[in-house]
C-alpha cells in the first residue's frame, strides 16, 4: 500500500476554510487504513513537509500525491506529472480537464457526474465527507427558533428573510467560529441554509454541504436550497424544505409553522450511515485498493483510448450528420 501525500497551501492562517477542514478530516481517516501525512506547498511550516523539498527525493514511486485545492490542481497536475496522482475532488466547474492518468475521487455523486462526462477515461470513485459522529440528537432544549450562518449566505437571507422572521420568533446568525457547533444545532429548530448565490458568484459548485446534513443529524430541520452536492441527499418535502420558494412571505409562513412544531425531525440513523466513519473506512479501503494496482499497471502500459475532447466531439457530430444523410440517400 502506497503511502498518501495530501497537498494543501497551507494548514491554517489565511487558507482556513471549510474545503481545508474537509481535506484534514479525509487525511486523520486515509491514517487508519494507510500511511499519510499533510505536505504544503505554498507556505513553508514548522515540522511540516514541503512539496519542493520532498520533490528531490528520486524514489517516489511507493507514494500517492492527493491534489485538491480547484484554483491550483492544473499547476500541481504539471509539476507531478512523473509521479502517482490522485484528485480529490470537491466543487465544479474550474474549467480544467486532467489526463486519464491522474484517478479522480469525488465527495459527491454530484461531482462524480460532472466527472463522469468530462473524464470519461478516468478511473473515478465515490468517497462521501465525513459527518463526525458528535453531530446526533442530544435531546436538549430548543431554545433557537432559527439558525443561519451568515457565511456563504445570500443577500435575499440576510436582507430579507431573517429581518421578517426576527419579527415573529428568535434567530440567531452566527458570522464566527463556534466551537461546539453540534450543540447550537441541538438548540435549534430550523437551520436555513442558501448557498446557490454565493457558489454562483465563486463561479464553482456547491462541493457536497456538510452544514445542512450535521444539522439534520442534530434533530434541526432544514430549508436550503439544492444546488451542487446539496442535491446529493436533500429531499425537498421528505427530509428538508427548499428555501427561497417564490416569494418571502411564503418562505416565512413555511418556516413559522415548522417552527411551531413541538417535535425535532426524526430521521433514521440509517439515513446518515453512508456518511459515517465506518462506512467511509470501509469505502477508502476499496478504493486504494484499486489505486495501488491502477499505479502498478500503469508502470507497463500506455493510454491508447481515445480521449472526448472538443475537437472529438465536433469530428463525432459531423459523422453523425453524414450517416443520417447517406442513411437517408440509400432508401
Amino acid at each position: 500500500m502506497r503511502k498518501l501525500y495530501f497537498l494543501v497551501p497551507g494548514t491554517g492562517g489565511k487558507f482556513a476554510c471549510g474545503g481545508l477542514w474537509a481535506e484534514l478530516k479525509t487525511l486523520n481517516l486515509a491514517k487508519q487504513v494507510c500511511c499519510a501525512d499533510v505536505v504544503t506547498y505554498r507556505q513553508k511550516e514548522k515540522n511540516t513537509l514541503f512539496l519542493d523539498d520532498l520533490l528531490h527525493d528520486k524514489n517516489l514511486n511507493d507514494v500517492i500525491f492527493v491534489i485538491s485545492w480547484g484554483f491550483d490542481v492544473p499547476q500541481l497536475a504539471r509539476k507531478l506529472v512523473p509521479y502517482n496522482v490522485v484528485y480529490h475532488a470537491h466543487s465544479t466547474g474550474y474549467g480544467f480537464k486532467l489526463p486519464a492518468s491522474i484517478p479522480i475521487i469525488t465527495v459527491s455523486r454530484n461531482t462524480m457526474g460532472y466527472w463522469g462526462q468530462y473524464a470519461p477515461n478516468s478511473l473515478i470513485y465515490y468517497l462521501p465527507n465525513q459527518i463526525s459522529d458528535e453531530f446526533r440528537d442530544l435531546n436538549l432544549e430548543r431554545d433557537v427558533d432559527v439558525l443561519v450562518q451568515a457565511r456563504k449566505s445570500s443577500k435575499y437571507l440576510l436582507q430579507d428573510l431573517i429581518p421578517a422572521l426576527k419579527q415573529y420568533c428568535n434567530v440567531i446568525v452566527v458570522d464566527s467560529y463556534i466551537e461546539d457547533l453540534a450543540k447550537l444545532f441541538n438548540r435549534a429548530k430550523v437551520y436555513l441554509y442558501d448557498s446557490a448565490e454565493y457558489w454562483a458568484i465563486q463561479g464553482v459548485s456547491e462541493g457536497f454541504g456538510l452544514q445542512p446534513m450535521e444539522a439534520m443529524a442534530c434533530g434541526c430541520q432544514v430549508f436550503s436550497s439544492i444546488n451542487g452536492g446539496l442535491s446529493d441527499y436533500l429531499d425537498p418535502g421528505f427530509n428538508c424544505y427548499k428555501i427561497a420558494g417564490y416569494a418571502k412571505e411564503y418562505d416565512v409562513k413555511r418556516i413559522l409553522k415548522i417552527v411551531g412544531y413541538s417535535e425535532a425531525i426524526a430521521l433514521p440513523e440509517a439515513f446518515f450511515t453512508e456518511y459515517r466513519t465506518k462506512n467511509i473506512l470501509s469505502r477508502l479501503q476499496v478504493i486504494l485498493n484499486d489505486l495501488n494496482d491502477f499505479f502498478d499497471c500503469k508502470e507497463h502500459l500506455s493510454t491508447d483510448i481515445q480521449d472526448l475532447t472538443n475537437i472529438r466531439v465536433a469530428q463525432l457530430r459531423i459523422q453523425r450528420v453524414f450517416d443520417k444523410l447517406k442513411d437517408k440517400y440509400k432508401k
